[in-house]
């Protein structure tokens, strides 16, 4: 049914007080005259007892948005989510055909996570089914919209880009176009088949997907919705989507399992732990440096912003029942990670950190994670470690991180051989010391993380909290 807005309004009162009395499933707008026409496809609900200040304040604010379809490439943050929700369909399909980097803008300066959670909620299925179809490139990339939404955006976004660079391959391009198509298209077919899985392997997510430049992706093991601990595991120099999008992902999942099999093992003697579940992202989310910019911050300091933005996605969608959130940082990814938490911008309940070049930060004490949860390893003939590169030496005693051992021994829980990391990249070999130990630091067990000392024979499942 249509009827004038405008006209309503000036007869039933101020917009504050219809914002106030009414919640809005979904308006779409069209422009006629200066006078605003809605057309509503579910009810108004009158005088909502349980409609929350936020809510109401987004009614009032979708209720006084202009509808300009020319606006929609310049607009961001909250007023870009009010204009999707507002617009035909066609409207918004021009917008991602004909402006492709309105989408890379908004992920660079995106909404608040928790505006994006409240505007999704405040959609009706009708809508969100919408604008999953015709906007996917932004739905999948709006930190606070559900995970199970995000990755049904994305894998149909990834899937119509691999068809269009295809077809543009079949299509016939000159030499230097083929060159680089062909590039970008094996750029996504990396995550499409990392995406892959047997039936007995936990789920998959896409849950972050932006194909410009070399591509960032985040693709998380496990459910993000409901798993009681998620690690996002962030890597440092030389990781590329094209060249580890696949293996940093099977790294992740070696992790989830590690993390898996000690909340079984947990739960035997401790009751708290029984159903619990974990959850980890291979979190390639930021454009790391190669030899050309390795000796500059300028990646880390934007790899932060969006590692940042990652977390208070996961915190937004998550409220109420916020899982315990670990970063499992790598190299170049720890200085990423430490300049976010050292804006205050996050907080995280635990921060493992390996094979670092330095921190920005002085001190532990000064990065927001809780309960001083902050561990540190170096493995031997690691040339990356105590070189304090960028700053700080997180492994120094005056850093005052805990450490935690690399170097390999008897389990004295499990009674298993641990290997050494060795090298660099060793810390996230299947069977090692470090992977033991980064798997209870994502599981809020740092009572059992082994440090090297003699007090290490001592951490059996009796000192387990």
């Amino acid at each position: 049914m249509l009827f004038d807005v405008a006209a309503f309004l000036s007869t039933s009162g101020a917009l504050g007080g219809v914002a106030e009395a009414f919640g809005v499933h979904e308006i779409n707008q069209q422009i006629s005259s200066n006078v605003m026409v809605a057309s509503i496809h579910d009810p108004w609900i009158f005088l909502d007892p349980v409609l929350t200040p936020d809510r109401r304040a987004g009614a009032a604010r979708i209720l006084s948005s202009p509808v300009d379809p020319s606006l929609l490439p310049t607009l961001s943050g909250s007023a870009l989510l009010d204009q999707l929700a507002l617009q035909p369909e066609a409207n918004i399909a021009e917008l991602v055909r004909d402006h492709p980097s309105a989408v890379s803008a908004m992920m660079v300066s995106p909404p608040k996570a928790t505006i994006v959670t409240s505007w999704w909620s405040e959609l009706s299925a009708a809508r969100q089914k919408t604008l999953v179809a015709t906007a996917p490139e932004y739905v999948g990339n709006l930190d606070g919209v559900p995970f199970a939404v995000r990755d049904r955006a994305n894998r149909l976004f990834l899937k119509q880009s691999i068809a269009k660079l295809q077809s543009s391959i079949d299509s016939g391009v000159g030499r230097a176009q083929l060159v680089e198509t062909k590039h970008r298209l094996d750029i996504l077919k990396q995550i499409d088949r990392t995406l892959a899985t047997t039936a007995t392997e936990p789920k998959r997510q896409l849950v972050t997907f932006d194909p410009t430049g070399e591509g960032r992706a985040a693709v998380a093991v496990g459910d993000l919705a409901t798993a009681d601990y998620v690690s996002y595991l962030v890597p440092g120099m030389f990781f590329t989507v094209q060249g580890q999008m696949y293996d940093w992902t099977v790294i992740a999942q070696d992790l989830q399992k590690e993390q898996s099999g000690w909340i079984d093992r947990l739960s035997k003697t401790d009751p708290a732990m029984e159903g619990k579940t974990a959850a980890t992202v291979s979190w390639i989310g930021y454009a790391t440096p190669d030899a050309l910019d390795i000796a500059s911050l300028t990646k880390a300091d934007t790899g932060a912003t969006y590692l940042g933005n990652a977390i208070k996605g996961i915190q937004a969608s998550r409220t109420g029942a916020e899982p315990y959130v670990t970063l499992v940082t790598h190299s170049y990814g720890s200085t990423a990670a430490m300049i976010e938490l050292s804006k205050d911008s996050i907080s995280v309940d635990a921060l493992a950190i390996v094979g670092s070049p330095g921190s920005a930060t002085q001190s532990a004490s000064k990065l927001s994670v809780r309960n001083d949860n902050v561990f540190v390893g170096e493995a031997a003939w690691d040339p990356v470690v105590n070189t304090a590169f960028y700053g700080s030496d997180p492994g120094a005693a005056s850093f005052g991180a805990r450490k935690m051992d690399v170097a390999g021994g008897t389990d004295a829980i499990t009674h298993k051989k641990l290997a050494a990391a060795v090298g660099h990249l060793g810390y996230f070999d299947a069977g090692t010391e470090a992977m033991r130990n980064l798997a209870l630091i994502g599981i809020d067990q740092g009572s059992l993380v082994t440090d090297g000392t003699l007090a290490d024979a001592t951490r059996t499942i009796a000192s387990a909290k």
